[in-house]
């Protein structure tokens, strides 16, 4: 017969792990066993079957320094790369692209949200070897002036045949949508985040769009010198506080109201006049007001203040982008979104 297992010490890895699965309970701890390699499930099946009756006092003392060690891990990174290995493990390598091309972005829930995130001359370029039909109905699905855009880059001939169909389309069969949607994912969204995921300029472009403009300026004036292409690439490819007048009344109007009054008053100081108004354009009348009165009282400003409230708002607009509040595209174009 044997004895009751009255101290935690004397119970070895294997025993430890069977403890934990058995005090789950039968349906809970056979699920979490279940992923276990087939050698895995021999070793603890042994060890749970070898196990005798264990006290109450171990068995809590088990879970609690269970429970602590996963408490005290320490930061994890959670990065597209961990995401893809971790899904390697589970799924087939096709699967994984799949998934990985929807998580990678561009920013958006469904498929015809990330379309409409998509370079404008990137998606006309592949439209174009696309049958008119195929065309007609991915314009109709994306935002309307994004697709304005693509079809503006499309040959002549090809236009007419595009409208021509637009008009006369009716209700797209939702078998016909599908099989539309998983072309655009397999075919198009996964090389298009392939190569977004290698550009290298965009890369640096993210990380100097969170640097204060001394930093921005130590990099970037010895680059100009040594690499202007790049340089330029990279100027492009950066989304600025200007860049900011450029997106859509509503998306102006979310980022204004998560900002603070003062820190837009030193903000505007200083901005181009017709920058300004469009910023001031979409606040209330009483907030205009408050903001106006607030850059008349600061009078003569330090640069390096208005830089700091500029980067302040830039942040707040790329969280709100993080967060699915707004879609802001490489071109600087941006659409308020609901969250659900």
């Amino acid at each position: 017969m044997l004895k009751v297992r009255t101290d935690h010490k004397s119970l070895n890895g294997l025993e430890k792990a069977a403890v934990i699965l058995l005090s789950l309970g039968e349906e809970r701890g056979a699920r979490l066993m279940e992923r276990l390699e087939d050698d895995e499930i021999r070793e603890v099946s042994y060890a749970m079957a070898s196990l005798g009756t264990v006290s109450g006092k171990v068995v809590e003392r088990l879970i609690r320094d269970f429970t602590e060690r996963f408490a005290g891990t320490g930061e994890l990174a959670g990065t597209f790369d961990t995401t893809e290995r971790f899904l390697s493990k589970f799924l087939t390598g096709d699967r994984v692209q799949e998934i990985m091309a929807d998580v990678r972005g561009p920013a958006g829930r469904t498929m015809w949200e990330k379309m409409s995130n998509v370079n404008e001359q990137v998606l006309a370029t592949y439209l174009r070897n696309e049958h008119p039909q195929t065309i007609a109905v991915v314009l109709t699905k994306v935002r309307p002036e994004h697709a304005a855009k693509v079809l503006g880059l499309l040959p002549p001939n090809l236009i007419q045949m595009v409208v021509s169909r637009i008009i006369k389309m009716e209700a797209v069969p939702r078998d016909v949508l599908e099989d539309v949607e998983k072309t655009l994912r397999s075919e198009f969204m996964a090389n298009y985040v392939r190569t977004l995921g290698h550009d290298s300029h965009a890369i640096m472009a993210e990380i100097l769009n969170r640097t204060d403009k001394g930093l921005f300026d130590q990099i970037m004036e010895p680059l100009e010198r040594r690499l202007p292409e790049s340089a330029q690439r990279i100027k492009q490819l950066m989304f600025t506080f200007e860049d900011l007048a450029s997106l859509d009344p509503q998306a102006i109007q979310i980022i204004i109201r998560n900002c603070d009054s003062d820190q837009l008053a030193y903000a505007l100081k200083g901005l181009e006049e017709t920058l300004q108004d469009r910023f001031l354009a979409n606040m209330s009348e009483r907030a205009r007001n408050l903001v106006r009165e607030e850059m008349e009282m600061l009078g003569a400003v330090r640069a390096r203040d208005v830089e700091e409230a500029r980067l302040g708002i830039l942040r707040v607009a790329k969280q709100l982008a993080d967060d699915g509040t707004i879609t802001i595209t490489r071109n600087g174009d941006a659409a308020a979104m609901l969250v659900y």
